[in-house]
């Protein structure tokens, strides 16, 4: 069985890709919380937004799709499915809506996702909802030709329960270490769920709620405002080619999570940049350029340059980095590596 521990997440050896993106990432996070203080209608109704195109995309990847008209419909309550792929919207609406409103005291545990997969198929006629697969399952691709062929073997039936506890376990003793980013963990957890596979449908749809459910509890949000099931929908290619990546040699313990790391970080800044866009033109005093600078460097995963602070925040001068740099250092929050142009900071 495949070994689920991610202590090579504190090793230190990181893309330099996946640095940038996070400190970009965290960059963004700030401006967000700053303005949610101060425009909160704005975010309620960019709630409503986001929660009609999240159950329409999540679905829409699977293959289950509807006209826009009966999705609002759905999402608002204010028409029953009448059909077998609206039962399945309506569950993924209802699943949503449990993490929206109750994620802060939803574990991450085998009961809850258990549950939560009740909640999702809890409308399907003879769905299997709430427990694992009773059947080994196969993902299947169709090459050019039309012929189809096992991409992937998951988990088997009869090991996805001890496949699912360990998970759980590894989960909290990765998130119990500080040294750990949680935005690198979420996905690497989420990566080793859809290669379980631990049920008979609807897998892909639960790593999209799971995914939010640890993003929300880690404090990244976005997903509640722009949609993050709408962003791996624009470009679904990616989203398998990712996954195909990361999946080889899973089953030895051997496979490279970057892949679908680095995707699930860019969808998650691409969130970011969206509702960055939709603030574009509204100034905001409380948003200072000295408290981006703060939380890039305070955010960032390893020692960063000032000329990367720059190249993450390219509206900012090299002298006001240079300045609130210096102020940093002198209050005591950061230190320095290296010296000269090759000079990075590091929160203490």
């Amino acid at each position: 069985m495949h070994k689920f521990d991610y202590s090579f997440l504190k090793n230190g050896l990181l893309p330099a890709n996946l640095v940038n993106t996070t400190s970009s990432i965290a960059s963004l996070k700030t401006m967000a919380s700053f303005r949610k203080e101060s425009y909160q209608e704005i975010f309620t109704e960019l709630e409503s937004i986001a929660k009609v195109q999240s159950v329409k995309s999540s679905n829409a990847i699977e293959g289950i799709i509807t006209s826009d008209d009966r999705i609002a419909q759905i999402v608002n309550q204010n028409s029953a499915p009448l059909n077998h792929d609206e039962a399945e919207i309506a569950g993924y609406r209802d699943a949503l809506s449990l993490i929206h409103t109750g994620y802060s005291d939803i574990p991450f545990s085998v009961q809850s996702m258990l549950s939560l997969h009740r909640t999702l198929l809890a409308q399907v006629a003879q769905s299997r909802g709430g427990v694992f697969k009773n059947e080994d399952n196969v993902i299947l691709e169709i090459d050019k030709s039309g012929m189809r062929k096992i991409r992937f073997a998951p988990v088997s039936a009869a090991e996805t329960q001890k496949a699912m506890e360990q998970l759980e376990l590894a989960y909290m003793d990765a998130a119990a270490d500080d040294s750990i980013s949680k935005l690198l963990l979420i996905p690497c957890v989420m990566l080793d769920f859809l290669c379980i596979h631990p049920f008979r449908n609807g897998n892909g749809r639960m790593s999209r709620l799971l995914s939010l459910l640890l993003l929300y509890k880690n404090d990244y949000d976005v997903g509640k405002y722009i949609s993050y099931e709408e962003q791996i929908n624009k470009d679904k290619s990616w989203y398998y080619e990712s996954l195909r990546e990361s999946s080889v040699n899973w089953h030895e313990s051997r496979n490279d999570y970057f892949p679908f790391v680095q995707h699930f970080l860019s969808m998650l800044y691409q969130c970011y940049q969206e509702l960055d866009k939709r603030f574009a033109t509204v100034n905001s005093n409380k948003i200072t350029k000295s408290s981006r600078i703060e939380a890039t460097v305070l955010n960032s995963l390893l020692p960063i340059s000032k000329s990367e602070i720059c190249k993450i925040l390219p509206d900012v001068s090299p002298t006001t980095v240079e300045y609130v740099l210096g102020k940093m250092l002198k209050s005591g929050v950061v230190t320095t590596v290296g010296a000269g142009r090759g000079t990075k900071y590091l929160k203490k």
